[in-house]
């Protein structure tokens, strides 16, 4: 069966299946493709960054230093990385809440966030719909202090 017809009943001869596909090169166990050097998808991504952080690495842009050529860094200096050791050098993890404070029902992207820092669903969006702690009273005062300065006019015995 080398050949077969297409809708129109037209015949496309020819036909061969394309040679079977290959797995990763790393060998996760994913199909690899020739666009992405034999990698799958995930490993030829990972490459990417390796190489990209090996030349940033390496080479010093002359933006940075104001000279015309590029300087190696492997062959003149070497450059003192920062202690890991040291706790305020990192970033704290990003806590992502997807789901609601009360009920755990997943929310996703339309969690509704509060003013006591929680995130709720549609149900529990409300202050009066959860234990609300944030104290909305105090805050619309301060709110209006702020947006309504007191005005004090002048005393007609101090121009006289």
């Amino acid at each position: 069966m080398d050949s077969y017809t297409d809708n129109n009943g037209m015949s496309c001869g020819g036909w061969h299946p394309a040679e079977p596909p290959r797995l990763c090169s790393r060998g996760c166990g994913f199909f690899g493709s020739e666009e992405n050097r034999g990698f799958c998808s995930k490993c030829y991504r990972d490459y990417l960054k390796e190489t990209m952080a090996k030349s940033e690495a390496g080479v010093i842009k002359s933006a940075q230093l104001g000279i015309d050529k590029p300087i190696d860094v492997s062959s003149s200096a070497k450059i003192t990385e920062i202690d890991s050791d040291n706790p305020s050098v990192s970033a704290p993890p990003v806590v992502i809440k997807s789901r609601c404070g009360l009920c755990r029902k997943k929310v996703g992207l339309l969690g509704f966030e509060c003013r006591c820092g929680g995130t709720f669903c549609g149900r529990h969006r409300y202050p009066e719909a959860h234990p609300c702690s944030f104290d909305f009273k105090s805050a619309g005062k301060i709110a209006i202090e702020r947006e309504n300065p007191v005005c004090k006019g002048d005393k007609i015995r101090d121009k006289v």
